[in-house]
């Protein structure tokens, strides 16, 4: 199912990109691990997003042609490196979705703020959480606050939440920021370490601009001639989230983990 780009092959759509990357693959299997314990989760949430951010930035921010001299121009006029870059003046708005997104949020603002010009990357903070029933089954996401810095005026949205489950917590956000929050941005992109079938169905429907990149596509609830196929090949009958709407397989509520706060 790999293609030749290193993702994997599927049939949801081309905006959504799942990677085959061995090496991250591996890294998220010991993440999800029972045995994992802090610090090494967020320690794994860290090193994950690093890569999963910098294959995104390949492939979807801004370029511009630029040239630059080497040290070694000093004594070899030729010495330039001259291609289309990477536009580091790009102007990035990190939407923080407390709590599970509070550390890998945090960790691309970092990142992004060591290499793009500082004052063009901007985190913003979203309350939200989800809504169970006597049952514990998830209802909706309730946004309880937010604290946004301004305009998303040619800006790259982007989401950094590490579990793409229901699409609830994301398709709120988006729509608060289309609805409330002045300015046409650039795209609207979201960076997940998992995801599930029932979330880039929902994602699809409610909010098919949603650029959307992740490690993994659980769908581990899934009858086995359904998981024989290629992704999306019969969307409707994948499943990856159980009764409570947690993933399965999955890694546990990434949430609770980070925060070693279990409630």
């Amino acid at each position: 199912m790999e293609s030749s780009e290193g993702e994997l092959k599927h049939l949801y759509g081309e905006q959504y990109h799942i990677l085959n990357d061995p090496f991250l693959l591996s890294l998220l299997a010991l993440l999800s691990a029972k045995e994992t314990k802090q610090p090494l989760i967020t320690d794994f949430v860290k090193h994950l997003y690093k890569g999963l951010l910098s294959y995104a930035i390949g492939c979807e921010f801004p370029r511009k042609r630029s040239k630059i001299p080497t040290r070694m121009n000093e004594f070899h006029k030729e010495a330039l490196l001259e291609s289309d870059w990477i536009d580091f003046d790009t102007k990035i708005v990190i939407v923080n979705l407390a709590r599970a997104g509070i550390v890998p949020s945090q960790f691309c603002y970092e990142f992004l703020t060591h290499i793009f010009k500082p004052d063009h990357v901007r985190q913003d903070y979203v309350y939200i959480q989800r809504r169970v029933d006597e049952k514990g089954g998830v209802i909706d996401s309730h946004i309880s606050g937010h604290k946004i810095g301004g305009s998303i005026e040619e800006a790259i949205v982007l989401f950094s939440d590490p579990m793409g489950a229901t699409g609830g917590s994301i398709s709120a956000t988006l729509d608060l920021y289309k609805k409330a929050i002045k300015g046409i941005p650039l795209k609207y992109l979201a960076l997940h370490l998992i995801l599930t079938p029932e979330y880039l169905r929902r994602i699809k429907a409610e909010h098919p601009d949603l650029i959307v990149y992740a490690l993994r596509l659980d769908r581990g609830l899934s009858p086995q001639e359904i998981a024989n196929t290629i992704p999306g090949t019969s969307w409707d009958k994948e499943r990856g989230l159980n009764e409570h709407q947690y993933i399965v397989p999955g890694a546990g509520g990434l949430g609770e983990l980070l925060s070693n706060s279990f409630v």
